[in-house]
């Protein structure tokens, strides 16, 4: 058995096709089915069911799999170790971000990480929740940002800040005449909402109240991972919305006459860097945890003021 015949039967797992994994793993087709078909005689198993489409692992071919994502990760500790010893930063990180935390904190975690670290090779990518649980899973990607808790046990949560939400509401609404806001003051008929496919939607939810939410008769639904189009959206068309309180940062000091803080407990989205169990890339992941933790404001990451940390389902 070789670390490539072990790269080879993930690659078909995960993609669901010998044609699909050769290209993934830049060898012909025949090429991967040999050394696959060399493997299972040596283990004297079928690891794949051939006749099913895509191609699945049978019963047998699950547990070695999983053993092998294990092989995949141990090998990777290797990196880590000679970084160690160098005493300096390389390699590599395939990073998932929800689209309503990425804008707030990519661009200058990544200038001020890329500045001192130019020998890491950095992909980031925004998905919804789903995704990059899926994507953790399967060892798609290193780390995940995004809301936590999840309460997946195969994975592992590092929150780093607490975020508030705020309300942003349309000119003269009769909101804005509160200092303060309680969840009981918001009318959701004249809400505007993100779609299913996002989890601050369902936070939102849990904020207002899933039976006050629910039974509104004109919640407007808007499938949009913008939240400065959601703000948009109030200001041509009137409502109110909840927003993560760094989505404001850059815009003018004008538009916080339309912002409302929380009552306490401040409800707060926790966000957190996620990874896989096996995740060996640590100090790669810690480093990049430290220029986001830099860019944001002290007060989100202390946990001294009462807080609500609000569930994404």
């Amino acid at each position: 058995m070789t670390i490539t015949q072990i790269e080879y039967i993930v690659a078909v797992e995960k993609n669901g096709s010998f044609v699909l994994a050769a290209e993934k793993c830049f060898v012909t087709q025949p090429t991967l089915s040999m050394q696959i078909q060399k493997l299972e005689e040596e283990l004297g198993i079928k690891i794949f069911d051939r006749n099913h489409h895509p191609i699945i692992a049978t019963d047998m071919g699950k547990m070695i799999i999983d053993q092998a994502k294990k092989v995949l990760f141990e090998r990777d500790k290797i990196d880590e170790l000679i970084s160690s010893q160098k005493n300096e930063l390389i390699g590599s990180l395939n990073i998932g971000i929800i689209p309503t935390v990425a804008p707030s904190i990519v661009p200058r975690a990544l200038k001020s990480f890329v500045k001192k670290y130019p020998a890491v090779e950095i992909t980031i990518t925004e998905m919804n929740t789903d995704q990059i649980i899926h994507k953790l899973k399967d060892g798609e990607i290193d780390f995940g940002i995004l809301s936590t808790p999840l309460f997946e046990k195969s994975l592992k949560e590092s929150p780093m800040y607490l975020e508030p939400y705020v309300v942003y509401a349309s000119k003269g609404h009769k909101i804005l005449k509160n200092k303060l806001i309680d969840p009981k003051d918001i009318d959701v008929n004249e809400m505007w909402s993100l779609g299913d496919e996002h989890c601050m939607r369902f936070q939102v939810i849990n904020l207002c109240g899933k039976q006050k939410f629910y039974g509104a008769q004109n919640i407007f639904n808007y499938n949009s991972g913008s939240l400065l189009s959601l703000m948009r959206m109030v200001d041509v068309n009137g409502g109110l919305t909840v927003i993560p309180e760094l989505s404001l940062a850059d815009f003018p000091e004008e538009i916080m006459e339309q912002v409302r803080y929380f009552k306490d407990p401040t409800p707060v989205r926790e966000i957190s860097l996620v990874t896989n169990k096996y995740f060996t890339k640590n100090k790669l992941a810690i480093s990049f945890t430290e220029s986001i933790v830099s860019n944001i404001p002290e007060a989100m990451r202390s946990k001294k003021k009462k807080t609500n940390i609000l569930q994404i389902s």
